[in-house]
């Protein structure tokens, strides 16, 4: 199998999202591979990241605390597969706790405990299309329904993702 992919998960829809952004391909992918340019945007919207460590490399991760807009804590951790730059991260995505240990999702007790995410940056002239694409990795049947049943509520999470990823290019592109 190629490590770049997606293995496919069966009984399981890929969920798949995309958006283009109106900054160049290496803007865009040093925004998702940099601690400090992570720090800024990354997150549903709303949320800030106060603390976060990056070991960029496949075998590294990215070990970071989301705070809510009520100053709640949430913890999570990309453990990074492939790396094929400017154009791919695969990467097994995960709730966490403060010392880096895999943990349950905070709010679903039945969410799959991790998750292969791959995202892929494509040049379309100035501009970057962005998709992500997520799979449960070995998934329990209760969290391949739990995955199944999400794909609104990732849409929602997602988008405000973006948004705020649309922000900070808006605002990094006025600096320069």
């Amino acid at each position: 199998m190629n490590p770049t992919m997606n293995p496919p998960v069966t009984g399981v829809k890929p969920f798949t999202i995309s958006r283009t952004f109106n900054a160049p391909r290496k803007t865009v992918w040093e925004a998702w591979t940099e601690r400090e340019k992570l720090m800024q945007w990354f997150g549903p919207k709303g949320f800030t990241m106060p603390q976060a460590r990056l070991d960029f490399r496949p075998g590294g991760t990215f070990h970071y605390c989301l705070r809510t807009p009520d100053g709640k804590d949430m913890w999570g951790k990309f453990v990074y597969r492939d790396i094929v730059a400017p154009e791919r991260i695969v990467l097994v995505n995960s709730f966490s706790d403060e010392h880096g240990g895999t943990t349950r999702h905070p709010f679903s007790a039945t969410w799959p405990l991790e998750m292969l995410s791959t995202a892929t940056f494509a040049e379309e002239g100035a501009k970057t299309r962005l998709t992500i694409e997520w799979s449960p990795l070995n998934p329990t049947d209760e969290e391949r329904k739990t995955f199944d049943a999400a794909h609104d509520g990732m849409t929602q999470g997602w988008s405000g993702t973006f948004e705020q990823l649309t922000d900070y290019l808006a605002n990094t592109e006025r600096k320069t």
